[in-house]
């Protein structure tokens, strides 16, 4: 389903739209709100129609509409609504993007609603309205990494502001400044906006120059675009050629040797990727944390091709797989300790480190670096949910439990990492034989979310031995 345009519904539609707009004005807004979801529910993908309906639902709770005791009253409604939401999402997406708009009737900020429309938009491929949404969500909870992640990837594919998704980035990136994912999603961002004001994807079409769009672009910000130029290996061939040819004359530009290190790495020709990335670290730039998260993320993906080569056929494909893992995780962590020691005040590397210890079952380890970074606020949560799960690990049920409820009680909202505090817990009382406390837990994430995890499954299985 494509979004659509008011000359593009039909006539009928677009005579009520003109009706709702009128009403709106006048600021008779249960009319208006009436009007704006019928055709909504005819009309899906007509952007515009949802955009003035949301304008319509903020002014009615600015005016009084949306009081604090209505608010409370359609909350305690809510929960039926997310639940009956959550299942249309599976059989009829229309559907369940008209309960959302229901939900945020009556708290036009609601987390669960936006959610709700979120899924459904992706569902029905509505990618601004999926924007819309997430342009709120991410006001809810302004620290979730996921959702601001999830934010500035759909304004790329959707063509939007992608100035609004990189300052939300920017803004995680200046509190978690070594957050691989955060730097890669700025940077995929920042490879949509150029490729889309630059003329790359006319270029990837067959048309264009890369003489006329290098003349207009900043060389710093060109190439910067991993995944997006990705799409299309003769795209990254000709950039390789164009940039090689102009590094013959232009030696001392360490900013065009680093970006065909990263175009090299795309091409899975690590070894020359590498060359590059150790040209930028002995220049008078020098390295810093981006660079040595980028060398250490190449040789990581050379591993990954390594097995990925590997015959599963041939009689010694066990050893050699079990070797190349084995080396692999050995660089992890002998490469993750080394910049902690480097930079030992860094908090979000101590987070780093204690998930390569975690995963490795260095469960002790993993501890004191989840303790540390429990005192970085903006992986203080995440750090706290890891350090149940070690203490669980360890069959101490009770510190698991304290800490997840702890971590519940700071976290406002209900969004994923909520969920999974509460997953935790669940899991963490169902060892310890509390079945009904556990099944108590489930419940509160079935009731907005059926479709998390195993959660559908226990709790129907607990209801069905009643």
């Amino acid at each position: 389903m494509a979004e659509k345009t008011i000359n593009e519904i039909a006539r009928e539609a677009r005579s009520l739209f003109q009706k709702a707009s009128e009403a709106a004005q006048r600021e008779n807004f249960d009319y208006a709100t009436t009007l704006f979801c019928q055709i909504l529910e005819r009309e899906p993908g007509f952007f515009e129609g949802r955009k003035a309906l949301r304008a319509v639902q903020a002014r009615k709770a600015g005016s009084g509409g949306g009081g604090f005791f209505k608010k409370m009253l359609s909350g305690a409604g809510s929960s039926p609504l997310v639940a009956k939401g959550q299942i249309a999402l599976h059989t009829n997406p229309a559907n369940a993007l008209a309960i959302a708009e229901q939900i945020l009737n009556s708290d036009p900020t609601s987390s669960q609603g936006h959610k709700l429309v979120v899924d459904a938009a992706e569902s029905l491929e509505l990618p601004k309205t999926a924007v819309m949404s997430l342009e709120i969500l991410v006001r809810n909870s302004p620290k979730d990494k996921q959702l601001a992640i999830d934010y500035a990837n759909k304004l790329a594919e959707s063509g939007g502001d992608a100035s609004a998704g990189e300052r939300v980035l920017q803004e995680l990136i200046r509190t978690s400044p070594y957050d691989p994912d955060l730097v890669q999603a700025l940077k995929n961002l920042s490879a949509s906006k150029t490729l889309d004001e630059g003329g790359y994807n006319a270029l990837e079409g067959g048309g264009g120059s890369f003489r006329s769009i290098l003349k207009n672009k900043d060389e710093s910000v060109s190439m910067e675009q991993e995944n997006r130029v990705q799409k299309s290996d003769d795209v990254v061939e000709r950039l390789i050629e164009e940039y090689e040819t102009r590094l013959q004359s232009e030696k001392e530009n360490i900013r065009l040797v680093r970006q065909l290190a990263e175009l090299y790495t795309q091409k899975k020709k690590f070894d020359r990727a590498l060359e590059y990335y150790e040209r930028v670290r002995q220049s008078p730039m020098g390295a810093d944390s981006t660079l040595e998260q980028a060398i250490s993320n190449t040789v990581l993906r050379r591993y990954d091709y390594q097995l990925e080569q590997l015959n599963p056929a041939a009689a010694d494909y066990a050893a050699e797989a079990d070797r190349v893992k084995a080396e692999k995780a050995n660089f992890q962590m002998t490469e993750c300790q080394r910049r902690v020691e480097k930079y030992p005040t860094d908090l979000a590397l101590r987070f780093e480190m204690g998930q390569i210890y975690f995963q490795s079952g260095k469960i002790g380890e993993a501890i004191q670096e989840f303790q540390k970074a429990q005192n970085y606020p903006n992986k203080r949560l995440a750090s706290m949910n890891y350090l149940a799960q070690c203490f669980a690990k360890r069959k101490m049920f009770d510190p698991a439990v304290r800490t997840l409820q702890s971590a519940i009680k700071e976290k406002t909202g209900f969004d994923e990492e909520k969920k999974d505090l509460i997953y935790q817990l669940g899991c963490v009382l169902e060892a310890m034989g509390k079945k009904e406390e556990a099944i108590q837990q489930l419940i509160l994430i079935y009731e907005s979310d059926i479709g998390y995890k195993d959660v559908a499954a226990k709790v129907d299985a607990y209801y069905a031995s009643q």
